[in-house]
């Protein structure tokens, strides 16, 4: 009898550990945060391309003693 009732309640508690319908599960993103991490990443692609290429750093010079 003990063990039918442990195994009823580990079912139960699994049951009971199921993610809400209403919320995403960890990593997935809603459809305004997919959207928003578009835009954002189209902005960054935009500076990217008109913005001019770095300029590599001057070698460094010893100093004269």
């Amino acid at each position: 009898m003990k063990p039918t009732i442990l195994a009823l309640a580990f079912l139960l508690t699994l049951a009971a550990c199921g993610a809400d319908e209403g919320e995403p599960a960890p990593g997935k993103a809603t459809g305004g945060e997919a959207k928003a991490l578009e835009d954002a990443a189209a902005m960054l692609d935009e500076r990217r391309s008109t913005s001019p290429p770095p300029q590599p750093a001057a070698p460094a010079v010893p100093a004269k003693e």
